[in-house]
């Protein structure tokens, strides 16, 4: 399932339960309020763990023609003189910057 979809259907569910808390609250009945509540807590649960699992996965597939045409320009680069191990290293180092620097949600 896509997580967007999955968060706004618990987004849903949340903003339900809120309203089922309040309702069961003015009509005096314990039983319910605590049910809906139970209910929002699941859902926020839901939430926090969907976002916990999708940061945790990359956002895109591995491309592999940027990843040949990178190589390329490495390549290129030691022909022409350039310090293999170091071109390498600031790829590297790119990578690692690329990473941290994508917003936290996957998108």
């Amino acid at each position: 399932m896509d997580p967007k979809l999955l968060r706004r259907v618990v987004l849903v569910v949340f903003v339900g339960g809120i309203a089922g808390m309040v309702v069961g609250s003015i009509m005096d009945n314990n039983g319910t309020a605590v049910t809906f509540g139970i209910i929002t807590a699941v859902a926020a649960l839901s939430l926090i763990l969907t976002t916990a699992l999708v940061a945790g996965q990359p956002a895109d597939r591995f491309d592999d023609e940027r990843a040949e045409a990178v190589e390329a320009r490495i390549q290129q680069l030691v022909a022409d003189g350039a310090d293999e191990h170091a071109v390498r290293d600031l790829v590297r180092e790119s990578v690692l910057l690329g990473r941290t620097a994508r917003p936290a949600d996957g998108s």
